[in-house]
């Protein structure tokens, strides 16, 4: 299996620094954060002095070390630690060192057995993507799940209270929706009806997108025909399938424990707050899914690469998946810490997308 990523392009220096560094620099290097990313500890020149392929003394190993450091490649936490990459060593490994295969038999069981459920509800089965991808992956998953985009057969509002009121819609494949929202206030039952009626007329046979591009149309040609409280019903009511895709059950989150560990310290588990603040108020979805659409492949984003979270110690690997027609319509993604097995976790967020990509292709 092949595997194209596409980074943040925070590293077009890449080629560069990888080509003023000798076979024995960039051993030391690869060494030092494949030995960060397994342990999450400092690599000294001890430690790399043991298994390293030639005969080299630890002085050698500490004068190298140093040198990638001055590179600003590497960092050392404390005087007599050993090392750990910097967020510009980790992104120059992932582009120009990163060794990628394929997911294991395991992981491919787990998420095949997921995406090959005869789950009928979409919504449903990404959930269960998601749950299959944090436990697979032991980080947080996210998914963001297709916009129905089927021909619509009818809409109704239905009043749950002076404050509340469901609208109910029914697509031409029997799909069927249903989201709360808050009506305008004074809304009577005549208005609702009238709304129902304004929009089924106008509807029917359209998809959502086409629906709100005509709808919008009309009632300024025919503002006058509805009384105003109706025409606010309207636009109150359709903005929950509006085509932004900012509806509040588009984003899945699954796994948020697992970031959660009991080792983490304070200030993480702060940090790790506020990302989960970030996404429940899906303040920036609508970005979420615009990280994927500069190409077909894996998206890595390291610490503060990562624009759609406040979170500068996380890093994010999201790969979009795509309809029959070679649309984007939706991603996958893990968030986890800086010190991903990425090697690991890319071939299986590409693979998760790919066979995710291909269901609801064959579905439609």
């Amino acid at each position: 299996m092949f595997f194209v990523l596409f980074n943040s392009g925070i590293m077009e220096d890449a080629p560069k620094l990888l080509d003023e560094m000798n076979d024995r620099s960039r051993e030391v290097f690869r060494r030092v954060v494949e030995g960060y990313l397994s342990s999450g500890d400092p690599v000294g020149s001890r430690t790399l002095t043991r298994d390293f392929s030639e005969q080299v003394s630890a002085a050698t190993i500490r004068n190298v070390m140093q040198d990638l450091e001055f590179m600003g490649l590497l960092d050392s936490p404390h005087v007599s630690a050993g090392r750990v990459p910097t967020q510009l060593g980790l992104r120059l490994f992932v582009d120009g060192l990163l060794e990628l295969g394929v997911p294991d038999e395991t992981d491919r069981g787990m998420i095949e057995a997921t995406v090959g459920t005869t789950e009928t509800d979409v919504g449903g089965l990404m959930d269960r993507v998601g749950a299959a991808l944090s436990g697979v992956t032991q980080g947080a998953s996210l998914v963001l799940t297709p916009k129905h985009e089927a021909a619509i057969k009818h809409i109704e509002f239905v009043s749950l209270g002076h404050d509340r009121a469901l609208a109910v819609l029914v697509f031409a494949d029997g799909h069927v929706e249903n989201r709360l929202f808050n009506p305008p206030l004074g809304q009577t039952p005549s208005s609702m009806r009238e709304a129902a009626n304004f929009l089924n007329a106008l509807i029917e046979g359209r998809t959502l997108s086409e629906a709100r591009k005509t709808i919008g149309e009309h009632i300024t040609v025919r503002r006058q025909q509805i009384d105003a409280l109706a025409h606010e019903l309207v636009e109150s009511g359709m903005a929950i399938w509006d085509d932004d895709g900012e509806g509040p059950d588009r984003l899945i989150v699954r796994g948020r424990a697992n970031l959660l560990g009991e080792s983490a310290q304070a200030e993480d588990l702060e940090r790790i707050k506020s990302l989960f603040d970030d996404l429940e108020r899906k303040r920036d979805i609508a970005e979420f899914l615009d990280l994927t659409r500069d190409g077909d492949g894996v998206r890595i984003f390291i610490g503060s690469e990562n624009k759609l979270f406040s979170l500068s110690g996380s890093s994010l690997v999201v790969s979009p998946y795509m309809n029959a027609d070679r649309k984007i319509i939706g991603a996958v993604g893990v968030i986890g810490p800086t010190r991903l097995n990425y090697g690991r976790i890319v071939p299986i967020v590409d693979y998760t997308a790919q066979l995710v990509g291909k269901l609801l292709s064959d579905r439609s």
